[in-house]
């Protein structure tokens, strides 16, 4: 008798969750994601004090260092709060939240700040107080089109009706976007809204279709606009456009050579003094080859590759559908543009315009992505499980009670 008490109480002391099993998996935060964003983050703000130094006045901290900053730490409490909301929450919050940005988006056309020719940012300028919709937008349109499609219909896997709502929900802020012009932001939306698709279980094939008339579209556009046009010439024939179209391509190259493998060290960088454009916004990889070399380069791709290898495991292990989607929607809203972006500083694709996620300076981008992995992080502390859930066998239920 003493035994059998002593097997059943041997029994209910395993099966309790320890401290050390239990807390990390439903109180803790996904090391892979949480490491690699403070890798960035850190490279980034080094970086952008590094090109704006020479530049500020003499014995203070460059200004835009100090926004960046700023909206860094404004950025790690966002997340923080995000984190702490529950997937309910953001279920019921993703169409109101898609709606507002949308009238941002509208109210930016109408009486946005106008800079080389773009309106793209909404405020107050004189108070600094100047956010861009369309960085926040891309956000919206991601958690909306997964709380669209975070129901699977069980025979046809994605409805006619959830398609055509997703296709509106991509394709009016993604509209509005081309109007400012900012046609970088405009085709990632559209991608990110493809790859929900296609994770939430539609057919490749049908999907040609959709891709087909973009790129038509897209080709129509780059031809009917002389600053689109200007662009795929300069990424066609940098050198023969050295002096005008390709200059900003050419001095990006310049960069790359002239770090070899190790860089000139943080601060010896010269491409930054006036010769390379923009080089703390989109080609900031420019100045990161220039000062910290192959090796720089070769530790910002591995943070983003670990990022992307932290979300998708996280996906995959998720037990609700919605949860999945999610999880997918806002490791492609970090990754992709930041692939979009090295491919640009590298010579690989045409100028699009689009900031290095984490690394480059804006405190919108910066805030956004923070907001991104603040929902990832939180998936993972409530939905992450040792068991992983095929795509396709995820629950059909939005959100679980």
């Amino acid at each position: 008798m003493a035994a059998a008490v002593r097997r059943q109480e041997a029994r209910r002391k395993s099966e309790r969750p320890t401290r050390e099993t239990a807390a990390p998996r439903d109180l803790g935060l996904d090391g892979g994601v949480l490491s690699a964003a403070l890798l960035l983050l850190g490279i980034g703000a080094v970086m952008i004090y590094s090109t704006t130094a020479p530049k500020a006045d003499p014995g203070t901290l460059p200004p835009f260092f100090l926004k960046q900053v700023q909206a860094i730490v404004a950025g790690a409490a966002l997340a923080g709060l995000a984190a702490w909301v529950p997937l309910r929450t953001w279920h019921a919050l993703a169409l109101p939240l898609w709606g507002t940005t949308v009238l941002a988006l509208v109210a930016t056309l109408a009486v946005g700040i106008e800079t080389n020719g773009a309106k793209r940012w909404l405020g107050l300028e004189s108070a600094g107080l100047v956010i861009q919709p369309g960085e926040f937008a891309k956000f919206a349109a991601v958690l909306a089109v997964a709380a669209v499609l975070s129901r699977r219909d069980v025979r046809t896997g994605v409805s006619l009706r959830r398609i055509l709502a997703v296709a509106l929900l991509g394709a009016l802020p993604a509209g509005l976007l081309v109007l400012q012009p900012d046609l970088g932001n405009a085709v990632l939306l559209l991608g990110l809204a493809g790859l929900l698709l296609f994770v939430a279980g539609m057919n490749l094939r049908y999907l040609a279709a959709p891709g087909l008339l973009g790129a038509v579209g897209l080709a129509f556009y780059v031809t009917t606009h002389d600053y689109a046009w200007g662009r795929v010439v300069g990424f066609l024939h940098p050198w023969k456009t050295a002096h005008e179209q390709g200059y900003q391509l050419v001095q990006s190259f310049v960069a790359f050579g002239r770090g070899g493998l190790l860089g000139t060290g943080v601060g010896g960088g010269l491409q930054k003094l006036h010769y390379l454009p923009e080089a703390h916004t989109d080609f900031i990889l420019a100045v990161i080859a220039e000062e910290l070399g192959l090796a720089g380069v070769l530790v910002v791709l591995g943070g983003f590759a670990a990022l992307l290898f932290a979300g998708v495991r996280l996906a995959l292990r998720t037990r609700q559908r919605f949860a999945m989607l999610l999880a997918f929607g806002m490791t492609g809203l970090l990754v992709v543009p930041a692939v979009l972006n090295c491919a640009v500083v590298m010579g690989l694709v045409p100028t699009k315009g689009l900031t290095l996620p984490l690394l480059s300076y804006g405190r919108s981008s910066v805030l956004a992505s923070c907001l991104a992995l603040g929902v990832l992080l939180g998936i993972g502390r409530r939905e992450a499980r040792s068991a992983p859930a095929a795509i396709g066998k995820a629950s059909p239920r939005g959100v679980v009670p």
